[in-house]
């Protein structure tokens, strides 16, 4: 997983991140996903205006972080982003056995952890928006994805947790169809 330095977390998150940081004096662990991962880990160039996360630990300490970073919060009203604590996300199950910390050392007590980039792309499959699919067809770029791990993760690990498995299954067929006629072109 491609990783940035510290000098290259670009502003105003550095910043926000800082002091989220400052604002706790044991390490919290963030699962990161969505557009914040896509863009500083993966490099695509779109905009975003919050931190997704699927869990904050340890939960007490995560709390008034979360508080302090959290849409409407103080850092929220100071940066124009905020943390967003995402409450219901399909992602494989088996996520945290793949999750990398990204920014390494920039923080004294943050530690960020992205979802793998097969993970990243399968949190997206239900919600299936056009920003999803192009971050989708982003990381089958720069990855580059394989298709056959994509769909095994799907399968044993991601499809049994899909309310409605049938409509999963042919989005995902719909996306590797797309990623393999944007690479018979190149």
């Amino acid at each position: 997983m491609p990783t940035r330095p510290r000098n290259s977390i670009p502003q105003p998150w550095l910043s926000f991140l800082h002091e989220l940081d400052s604002a706790v004096h044991e390490e919290v662990r963030l699962h990161c996903m969505g557009g914040f991962v896509i863009s500083t880990v993966y490099g695509f160039s779109r905009p975003t205006g919050d931190l997704d996360v699927l869990e904050i630990a340890p939960g007490e300490v995560g709390r008034s972080m979360l508080e302090l970073g959290m849409r409407g919060g103080p850092l929220h009203k100071k940066y124009k982003i905020y943390l967003d604590h995402v409450g219901v996300a399909h992602v494989p199950e088996d996520y945290e056995d793949r999750l990398t910390e990204i920014f390494p050392g920039a923080f004294k007590h943050l530690r960020l952890l992205a979802l793998d980039p097969y993970d990243l792309a399968l949190s997206k499959l239900e919600r299936n928006i056009q920003r999803d699919r192009d971050d989708v067809k982003h990381l089958a770029r720069t990855v580059p994805l394989d298709l056959e791990v994509l769909k095994d993760r799907y399968q044993k690990e991601l499809r049994w947790q899909q309310g409605n498995p049938e409509r999963e299954d042919l989005t995902l067929q719909l996306w590797i169809e797309a990623i393999e006629e944007e690479r018979s072109k190149q």
